[in-house]
């Protein structure tokens, strides 16, 4: 996950790799503190690429919904485009 730093932190930015990483992306501090607006640009892209990755089956959600529940739990309003 080293492209959504670029759109939460700036170009070239990094913060890691893996769920963990991102999580912590979103608690402030070296990183972005919710609450704020991400416009995710060709989200349907996104949404088909990870149509079928279930991290937890017993949820069945795709990763793509887990990343925009996650955002959304943190304080991020999330719009598709």
């Amino acid at each position: 996950m080293n492209k959504p730093a670029g759109a939460l932190l700036g170009p070239g930015r990094y913060y890691g790799w893996g769920w963990d990483a991102f999580t912590d992306c979103l608690c402030g501090g070296f990183a972005v503190a919710p609450p704020f607006t991400l416009t995710w640009h060709a989200s349907e892209v996104a949404r088909r690429a990870l149509a079928d990755v279930v991290e937890d089956p017993q949820d069945g959600l795709s990763s793509f919904e887990e990343i925009v529940r996650l955002l959304e739990r943190r304080g991020v309003t999330v719009v598709l485009r």
